[in-house]
């Protein structure tokens, strides 16, 4: 079964983990220094905040697969959409492998279709050059309303 996934940005993270935790009535699944995630699953969401990247607020939209399966569906979907579709194929970032995807909907809002393999206990474990990767990972990071496009090779949220 597919969990829809939210990233935000926030500028304080212990404050926003008190806040959703209340809102949710459930602690993050996964908590570090910059990063914080809930995998809820009413309503079924992957929810995850973090002090990296761009200004407060929403950074990027997604679906997560549960099975390679759905992940192909869901990529094949993105394709009959008609848009680019930048493939990361395994890739590390926020703190977990996954096997993932981006599109970029018409008015620019970038969407995440991924599989978790993994956890990995820092942030872009892995990387090639994890110090730019890590203040930059997510094609969620790119500008609106252009074509999504990877700041770091191999890397995203």
């Amino acid at each position: 079964m597919k969990r829809f996934h939210v990233h935000a940005h926030v500028d304080n993270l212990q404050a926003s983990v008190v806040f959703y935790s209340k809102l949710f009535g459930a602690e993050p699944a996964r908590l570090e220094s910059d990063y914080a995630k809930w995998m809820l699953d009413d309503p079924r969401i992957n929810f995850a905040i973090s002090t990296r990247g761009g200004k407060a607020g929403v950074d990027h939209l997604g679906i997560q697969a549960d099975t390679p399966e759905e992940l192909a569906e869901l990529k094949a979907r993105a394709q009959a959409a008609d848009v680019a579709l930048l493939d990361q194929g395994a890739t590390t970032c926020c703190y977990a492998k996954s096997e993932k995807h981006w599109v970029t909907d018409p008015q620019g809002i970038a969407w995440e279709q991924f599989q978790t393999l993994a956890d990995i206990p820092t942030f872009g474990a892995g990387q090639a050059s994890a110090p730019q990767a890590a203040s930059a990972c997510c094609p969620g990071d790119a500008p609106r309303g252009k074509p999504v496009a990877v700041k770091s090779s191999g890397s995203c949220c």
